[in-house]
């Protein structure tokens, strides 16, 4: 469908005199804003300023680029128009107006994503949503609470902290709630807590149409449910392309008696992923287990002034009473020790535990300071237990038959591990290997009964590999939901699905 003479989205460059003369000032940049000309023009941006005010319709260059980008490798396409909403009743009327004139939405909570999934490619308006930040409906005695999309983990905890309440799903970066349940984010608690998409109760959303739905009802939030399809996990991992959500709610936890952190060295990486098998074997219900590798334990220790052995090893963290964690503590210190792990070195205080676990979280930060100037892109497979060793092995060896850098940390637990892959932008013969590096990867963990991505999202770099792991008829059984929730392809087009083929 044509729109104001152009595809949707986009902007005629001879047009530009209009936008020029409503910003009163002149664009230089190298991204101009594309999406319609004249009365038009001035039509749609005076609606969505009737909607959330003068301030809360932004078209400058610079907050138009940083809405444009994730943490990802990927370019940045930035929006034609940047709206920042203070309610659901605000995103619904704006995604009216952008049904209307067929312009394509795309929502952006922190921009912490690995997969560039907030790039407008086609253009389009950018649902900035910070403004929507209330933490609604805590109910303590039913382990619940109610979030909007400008809340974070960080935030979150930092409320509950007097309530002897926590969330536990953390992916290392302070990432807006709804954006990790857009994603389906998990991260090192996954273990033992789960994933968003185990945590996820209700949401509430806008779609393409400006229709506002709630997926288990308005209010409900049941512990567990049997009552239709599962609207809920429909939307969670979806990405912004079925529709934005505006509220979800949360399982809560009661924060553990007692915490203790150890790290514990092996011989190799079979050693260290055998020690964490028998250990979810003996039934140990461990909090976090995390796997690094000698180049990254090696860059950990420069990054972060630690003094590790440069040797695989195993990041562990128990949560439970006193009493419990003895237990806990003892079971695994003797399954390590059968496997040839190091005594374990502990972490006791909050401290020196929090330190240890920013040490982890801070792998991202280590792997680029082994190259300064670079960029990293962060690979995200999942394979069964069994075949984490062999395919950690395989990568390596790859990593180093191509001359690439790339320490490897993974939430051993789930079989999900990332290479951080650091690489030089400007250097167009390495992005190359670094790409074909990365897909045989890919199809190296679906060989192995896997999958391209465990926590990360498709966003626009998986794709392809999507294709082959679902295979066609699941593909297109999701297009078919694509094309009934959204048939004008608006929500974040170009992510998740490749294009029709016309």
């Amino acid at each position: 469908m044509m729109l104001f003479g152009l595809t949707p989205g986009r902007w005629l460059m001879s047009q530009r005199h209009c936008l020029l003369h409503l910003q009163r000032r002149i664009f230089t940049s190298e991204h101009p804003p594309r999406f319609a000309q004249g009365a038009v023009l001035d039509s749609i941006l005076s609606a969505f300023r009737s909607i959330c005010g003068e301030d809360g319709v932004l078209l400058g260059e610079a907050v138009r680029e940083q809405h444009g980008k994730d943490e990802s490798l990927h370019r940045c396409c930035p929006p034609d128009v940047v709206v920042f909403p203070h309610c659901v009743e605000e995103v619904s009327a704006l995604a009216k107006v952008c049904h209307n004139h067929q312009l394509p939405i795309i929502p952006f909570g922190t921009g912490t994503g690995l997969e560039g999934g907030v790039s407008a490619v086609k253009g389009g308006v950018c649902f900035s949503l910070r403004n929507m930040d209330q933490i609604l409906g805590l109910h303590q005695e039913d382990f619940d609470v109610t979030v909007e999309p400008g809340v974070t983990r960080k935030a979150l905890n930092a409320y509950l902290r007097d309530t002897g309440l926590w969330f536990p799903v953390d992916p290392g970066a302070d990432a807006s709630l709804c954006g990790m349940a857009a994603t389906s984010a998990s991260g090192t608690n996954a273990v033992r807590y789960g994933t968003m998409r185990e945590n996820v109760i209700n949401l509430e959303l806008v779609l393409a149409d400006g229709t506002i739905i709630h997926t288990a009802g308005k209010g409900r939030r049941p512990r567990k449910t049997s009552a239709g399809y599962n609207l809920t996990n429909l939307f969670v991992g979806s990405e912004g392309t079925l529709g934005i959500i505006t509220k979800t709610t949360l399982r809560l936890y009661g924060l553990p008696e007692a915490m203790v952190s150890a790290v514990c060295s092996f011989p190799s990486v079979q050693d260290a992923v055998d020690s964490t098998v028998q250990t979810l074997q003996a039934g140990v219900p461990i909090a976090r287990i995390e796997f690094l590798d000698d180049v990254m334990i090696e860059a950990c220790n420069r990054f972060s002034s630690l003094s590790y052995p440069v040797t695989p090893t195993l990041f562990l963290e128990f949560h439970g009473s006193e009493q419990s964690l003895k237990e806990q503590v003892s079971t695994t210190a003797d399954i390590t020790q059968s496997n040839g792990g190091a005594d374990f070195q502990w972490a006791q205080h909050a401290e020196t535990r929090n330190r240890l676990w920013k040490a982890r979280h801070d792998a991202w930060y280590a792997a680029l300071a082994l190259r300064p100037g670079c960029k990293a892109y962060a690979t995200d497979v999942c394979v069964p237990l069994s075949r984490l060793p062999q395919i950690i092995v395989e990568t390596k060896e790859d990593l180093i038959e191509n001359r690439l850098t790339g320490p490897i940390a993974g939430h051993v637990g789930d079989g999900n591990f990332h290479c951080l892959v650091v690489v030089d932008p400007n250097d167009p013969e390495e992005l190359h290997r670094v790409h074909l590096f990365t897909d045989r990867l890919a199809r190296r963990a679906l060989a192995m009964d896997g999958t391209c991505t465990g926590e990360h999202g498709v966003g626009l770099g998986k794709r392809a590999l999507l294709c082959e792991e679902m295979g066609s008829m699941a593909i297109q059984v999701m297009q078919g939901l694509k094309d009934t929730l959204d048939p004008n392809n608006l929500m974040n087009p170009g992510k998740i699905l490749l294009p029709k083929a016309l």
